[in-house]
Order: structure tokens, then sequence, then C-alpha cells
């Protein structure tokens, strides 16, 4: 098959397109080399394989579109700007890209010149916002974000407004009702539900992989608005604390870049898929502390993770994947587990440079009132 790839330079895309070569597919990626995720005077990674054909160009120009969109099979959308706490403050940037760049793909896709098979595109757990609870008498329960006096309180828990009593977090599944509380969030459910509205229009099979937080080797360790392991990571190789909001037990779902991979090319060949929302992790909860722990851990470091006990507008407590229906349309399994995924990122990052820039981000989050 021949297939598009945008974003393929980055990090999920390069693993996805060595994957696809290695299967013997004709692969094109479409990718702006962003230099806040790939560096200033940034070049092609030298891990995508020679016989990609590499195009260097930004989904935001129909230009670039009607360059990479000739003879395309399938297309894996995974372009778009990622960061929670940027997209507050750089909003026309997120939308620009995530959602306008989207929507030129699909007004192309609506015209009628390119006829792709089937469209896969990257939604984001983070359409969620918090995920599934329960309460003390079994009741299924979708909280809104925590009331400012509480978070005042430094109370991080979510608590059911009739009686006070403590919620349970359970596996979130897709039928969640979505409640994205950040520009990136709204901005990846519009990707999503663009790109299945069109797709369902114009006989266009798509689907939509939700993904919970990815990490594994060739993350960007200089971005300090990439997935937490790795900027945990980039503070350890700078012989500094990992810094954490709240108190540290807050949960997320960790899943190695190789099962996003693993999902993204059994979603090409389901027709089970087609038109689906289906998330991808690995249903486990792992708090943010025990992340940091163990990269700690691993790295052999004598630092401690620093508990900054402040919270961030529009953060959530909980949420981890119900993989439910992965498993039973795509035979999705996850293969790598944290413990082991931890250990490989480090002997990866131990081989690299990064340059830290948390505290310049963290800083910035306070200064527009977005940090407490």
């Amino acid at each position: 098959m021949n297939i598009l790839v945008t974003g393929g330079a980055g990090f999920v895309g390069s693993h996805l397109v060595t994957a696809l070569v290695e299967h013997g597919h004709t692969v094109r990626v479409l990718d702006a080399l962003v230099p806040q995720v790939h560096g200033p005077g940034a070049k092609w990674p030298a891990r995508l394989p020679a016989s990609v054909e590499k195009i260097l160009g930004d989904v935001r120009h129909r230009a670039a579109w009607e360059q990479v969109l000739p003879g395309i099979d399938v297309i894996y959308h995974l372009a778009a700007e990622v960061g929670v706490g940027q997209s507050m403050y750089e909003i026309t940037r997120y939308m620009e890209a995530n959602t306008m760049g989207t929507a030129i793909l699909l007004e192309l896709l609506a015209q009628g010149s390119f006829r792709p098979q089937k469209l896969i595109v990257a939604s984001s757990m983070s359409i969620y916002g918090e995920g599934a609870y329960q309460t003390a008498a079994g009741q299924v329960v979708y909280p809104g974000l925590r009331s400012p006096a509480r978070l005042a309180r430094r109370e991080w828990e979510l608590y059911h407004p009739a009686d006070d009593t403590p919620l349970r977090p359970l596996p979130t599944a897709e039928d969640k009702p979505l409640a994205p509380n950040s520009i990136y969030a709204i901005s990846k459910r519009d990707q999503e539900e663009m790109c299945l509205a069109v797709g369902r229009a114009y006989r266009l099979p798509t689907v939509a992989l939700r993904f919970f937080n990815i990490y594994g080797e060739g993350q960007a360790l200089s971005n300090p608005y990439t997935g937490v392991a790795a900027i945990f990571s980039s503070r350890l190789l700078n012989g500094k604390p990992p810094l954490i909001f709240e108190d540290g037990g807050q949960s997320r779902d960790f899943v190695h870049v190789s099962d996003i991979v693993q999902a993204l090319e059994l979603a090409r060949d389901c027709e089970a898929a087609n038109y689906e929302v289906i998330n991808v992790g690995t249903g486990r909860a792992v708090s943010i502390l025990a992340v940091a722990e163990a990269l700690t851990r691993e790295m052999g470091s004598t630092v401690r993770p620093e508990l900054r006990h402040q919270f961030r507008e529009g953060d959530i407590r909980h949420c981890f994947a119900d993989i439910g229906k992965a498993r039973r349309l795509l035979g999705f399994r996850p293969t790598v587990a944290f413990e082991t995924g931890i250990k490989e990122l480090v002997r990866w990052v131990r081989t690299q440079v990064a340059d830290d820039h948390v505290e310049q981000a963290t800083a910035e989050l306070a200064a527009r009132g977005l940090a407490h």
C-alpha cells in the first residue's frame, strides 16, 4: 500500500513509519519539523528508513496537502501541536494546526480529487476530561472539574456532590461524555469528530484512536510540553528532580509507543473498526509519583521528586483506559508492561543530551495564572 503519515518525523510517527516500511509498504511523510519538538535548525531524523519519501510542509497550508495526497491508499493523520498548558495561551497556533489543518485535508477529500481507502486519525484521552468514577453505592458517575474551593485547600481527590463521599476511579470507556478542559483537548475532539463526520458522509472508512499517555524511546526530551515520562527523564538527565504538581497521587494510563503502533496497524486492516472511536491504552492506572520514582530508581539518581502541592487550571485527577473495545474489534493486546518499558526508556535516555526547560514552562503557566 501507499501510505501517508502526517507528523511522520515525530515520536509516534517515526515508530509507525519504520514498522510500515518493515512490513513492505511504500511510505510518504509530511512533517513541518517544528523546532519545539525537533530542536532549532531541525533536520529529518536519522531513524526514518532511507526509502521513505520525506516532504517538508505544514498541514495549515493547502499546497502541502495537494503535494502529499496523490496516489495515497491510507492516511495516518498524526500531525498536531501537542501541549495542554501551552495551548491555553497559544490558542491560535493550536487551533490552526489541529482543527484548521484537519479541515483542509477533509475539504480536499470531500472534493473528490483524492480517493484514499482509509483515514486513521490520532485522537487523545484528554478529550474525556476527568475519567469515569463510582460512588460508594456503586453508581457510575462522570464528574466535572474539581471545585476551586477544594483545590485551594489542597484536597485533590473527587467527592460526590450529593453526600460528599469519596469517588473511586474506574476504567474510562468510549461512551463517557466528552468534557475537554483545554484548547489542546478541544482541538483533538475537533479532529476526531470532523474526520468521522466527513468519513461517514463520503463513505471513506475512518477510525479515531484515542491515545492515552504514550512513552518510549524517541520522545522529545527537550520539549517541556511533551509526555510526563520524557519531561521527568530530561530533569533527571540534568541532575534535577522531577517536578510534580499536587501530591503525585493523580493517575494516568501509560502505554508504550510500540503498542500504539500495534493499534495503528490493526486499525488499518480491520473493517469492524470503521467509523469507530477506540481507546488505546493498557487498562492500568499508574500514579505520577510512581512514574517519577521508577525513573529516578532506574537512572540511579540520588535526587528525590519534588512535590509542589500546586495545581494547574484544567488538570484532572484520574483517567485510565477501558480497552475492551480495542480488544474486541482490533484484537489489540498491550505487550509492554510499564516496568519493562521504563527500563527500556532509561537505557535510551542515558545515550541522549537534553535541554531542560521545565522550570521556564512552569513559570510561564504561573505568570498567566494557570498554576497555583
